[in-house]
């Protein structure tokens, strides 16, 4: 078990340097019933009777969604324990802090009560409290929010948000509409007003009453799910750019966690050139949308793309000014998990330490 009696380095700051960030850290429940005692009434009953009200997106995937060795030895569900996460984790390879992203807490934003999701949301986040943050130093929490009423979602971020080790603010990339729409400014605003964060993470697309996970529909299986989830993000991005969110918000940070990375390069340069054209529609952007991407997105690695020519990589970095933008992920404990000994192993020195280290290390102040 790692706790801070263990690693006291982790709470007095005595290690000489930071080596890595893992900014998507998925922790589970033990049990169905985890969040009863963080509920009121009627909240509560509802919950033990119901369970929390929302769906999955119905898609299976053939090798699962979890690492099998990633029970624990309890035999409790995958990434339930923080003790052994952090074992497994985060003391073999030697992670200095993690970014906990619960995408199980996430389909609150797909059901049809915003009162009973929001409630969900804040007991989420006071157990997240209780049980994750309480367990090891090195663990950092992300408040979940649903989108379902920005308002609710505002008092929930200055409840929860001044918390020390509370590192930015969750929300569904799956949601009714695209997310730089002035119905969600309530969220950027408490965000920004506390100095967090916020942070988008797939898994719901085409659940409950939220948008159809691809453009054109709804795909058959979980390949074309699973690889498409990306468009989600770019119709997200391109709303908050050309909205204004950045303009209204200057000191706001948005960050695409598990949404691919490749795509960052061509959809700038598109975005760029229509904005040539079409910059009335636009009249409060007085950059190029790229340079409002790049001075306010951030994007976690996994699942990078991986092309058969490693050089195809670097230059897909050096197009999105990956040394800036990009974090590293390992996606613990999912199938798709990156090894950060195995990742970006011929990437040069300086650039992996900024994705390693420092772009996380500098937008969450660690």
């Amino acid at each position: 078990m790692a706790t801070t009696e263990t690693r006291p380095e982790a709470a007095t700051g005595a290690k000489a340097s930071l080596t890595l960030i893992d900014c998507d850290v998925h922790q589970s429940f033990r049990t169905a019933r985890d969040l009863a005692p963080y509920l009121s009434e009627p909240w509560k009953s509802r919950y033990e009777d119901g369970g929390p009200g929302f769906g999955s997106s119905g898609y299976y995937s053939e090798v699962g969604v979890m690492r099998r060795d990633a029970v624990p030895n309890d035999g409790g569900p995958a990434g339930s324990s923080p003790e052994f996460t952090a074992r497994e984790l985060l003391d073999r390879y030697d992670i200095d802090y993690g970014i906990l992203n619960s995408a199980g807490i996430l389909g609150i934003s797909g059901s049809t009560d915003p009162d009973y999701a929001a409630a969900l949301a804040t007991a989420y986040n006071d157990w997240m409290i209780d049980v994750w943050l309480a367990a090891d130093d090195r663990y950092r929490g992300s408040l979940v929010v649903s989108t379902l009423d920005a308002q609710l979602a505002a008092r929930e971020i200055d409840r929860v948000g001044g918390h020390p080790r509370i590192a930015q603010v969750l929300m569904s990339s799956a949601a009714r509409s695209p997310l730089g729409q002035r119905q969600y400014h309530a969220i950027y605003e408490a965000a920004e007003r506390n100095g967090l964060p916020v942070a988008i993470h797939p898994g719901s697309e085409g659940a409950g009453v939220t948008n159809p996970p691809t453009a054109a529909g709804y795909p058959s299986r979980y390949i074309e799910w699973h690889t498409l989830l990306s468009t989600n993000f770019q119709a997200h991005l391109v709303s908050l750019v050309t909205e204004g969110v950045f303009v209204k918000y200057p000191d706001l940070m948005f960050v695409l966690v598990e949404g691919g990375v490749a795509w960052l390069g061509p959809l700038m340069w598109r975005l760029d050139k229509n904005y040539k054209a079409l910059r009335a529609e636009v009249p409060w952007l007085t950059e190029r949308p790229s340079d409002y991407i790049r001075g306010h997105v951030r994007l976690t690695t996994q699942p990078i793309e991986e092309p058969d020519r490693p050089e195809h990589l670097l230059q897909m970095f050096e197009m999105i000014d990956a040394a800036h933008l990009l974090m590293y992920a390992s996606d613990y404990p999912h199938w798709d998990f990156d090894d950060p000994v195995a990742a970006f192993s011929r990437v040069p020195a300086d650039l992996k330490r900024r994705i390693f280290v420092e772009n996380a290390r500098e937008l969450y102040r660690l």
